[in-house]
């Protein structure tokens, strides 16, 4: 019966290549930030419809949120799909292929579902570049009842288990007061000041953090005209880990690097989270392996990684994987040197490369659904 089911799968995916590649295409050619998927969203929405799943598009309070279910079996399986851009380079993380390949792992096992025993729930969840929406979906039941849960997402290179760090994001702002700053700098309390402080803290703090510590941080409002002494200061800073207990300690000690800015110049400090805390990627090393054998047996390659492999990336997947068995494997687009997050990785999410990751991974996920099905 699972090499049976195997093959229907991966006919149902090779049937369905070109709306899937169509739709992987047309996400790509339509950007739309965290939270405003609304053509992405919709478009998923249609797709598993068509496929036979019962469909909510808007639901946990997130307009842009899907959750679709075909199958009444004991066993749960939940597919994320991602369809977030980043503004202005586009979808540069590439999940117009994730979303695509969530479609077409749904609809591969939509036929088989009650045969196998399974329940499959294609989830759409918005905003994953700094938003949370799984997290957001956690909170609010999404994936209650779920035996396991998985996605998979481009890269430049495959990789079983993307290194995923647990990440806190904030915004930093100084108040302080102006002046002239030729005829009466004495009266002014310098907000620019302030955050040279907290930099130059952290530069200095950075000599004592671990290796898998990472604090990055952009300067977005520092004063209006040279000759006034300026009275305001804004800056947005992430602050990376291993684990969420260690993010929780190297946060403290970046919020003290602020703090001093604000002692050393009289301002005052305003801390305000951009989004939900991101945990660290736990991956279900079983499933994984039974991803991994999936994958090979399609012609993927995984190369030695042993060197090191990227660290400092994130994922709202992380914070579901501290509840559900939790899978997320890299597709590489073998684009090298492009990398996530550059223009150029944008470009490479939509070569013959990306078009076959979106036709792998789908067939890949739902022969490792099967396989749990059979385990």
């Amino acid at each position: 019966m699972t090499t049976d089911a195997k093959r229907h799968a991966a006919d149902v995916v090779g049937a369905s290549s070109g709306r899937l590649v169509e739709l992987s295409h047309r996400i790509h050619a339509h950007p739309e930030p965290a939270f405003e998927e609304t053509r992405g969203s919709a478009w998923v929405a249609e797709a598993l419809a068509a496929a036979g799943f019962e469909v909510e598009h808007g639901c946990y309070d997130l307009p842009t949120a899907v959750r679709a279910t075909t199958g009444t079996g004991p066993l749960h399986i939940g597919i994320c799909a991602e369809y977030d851009a980043l503004p202005e380079i586009g979808h540069a993380c590439g999940h117009n292929i994730i979303a695509a390949a969530a479609v077409g792992a749904g609809a591969a096992l939509a036929g088989l579902a009650d045969d196998l025993g399974l329940t499959v729930t294609v989830l759409g969840t918005p905003a994953e570049e700094g938003g949370g929406g799984k997290i957001l979906m956690l909170e609010r039941g999404a994936f209650e009842g779920m035996d396991a849960a998985m996605m998979v997402h481009p890269a430049a290179v495959e990789m079983a288990a993307m290194p995923g760090s647990a990440v806190s994001q904030f915004e930093i702002a100084y108040r302080g007061k102006p002046a002239h700053a030729g005829a009466y700098p004495q009266l002014g309390v310098n907000a620019a000041d302030a955050m040279t402080v907290a930099q130059v803290a952290v530069g200095l703090l950075r000599q004592q953090t671990g290796p898998d510590d990472r604090i990055a941080g952009i300067v977005t409002e520092a004063g209006t005209a040279a000759n006034v002494i300026p009275d305001a200061s804004r800056g947005g800073w992430i602050v990376r880990s291993s684990t969420m207990e260690a993010l929780a300690e190297l946060k403290q000690r970046v919020r003290r690097c602020f703090e001093a800015g604000a002692l050393a110049t009289g301002c005052e400090l305003t801390t305000t989270p951009i989004s939900l805390d991101y945990a660290d990627l736990r991956p279900d090393a079983a499933m994984l392996a039974l991803y991994r054998a999936n994958a090979e047996a399609l012609g993927r390659v995984f190369p030695d990684l042993s060197g090191g492999s990227p660290a400092g990336a994130a994922t709202d997947m992380g914070n579901v994987s501290h509840v559900v068995p939790t899978i997320h494997p890299m597709l590489g687009l073998d684009c090298l040197p492009a990398v996530n997050h550059q223009p150029e990785f944008t470009a490479a999410c939509v070569t013959p490369a990306a078009d076959k990751a979106v036709l792998d991974g789908a067939t890949a996920m739902a022969w490792t659904a099967i396989d749990l099905a059979r385990a």
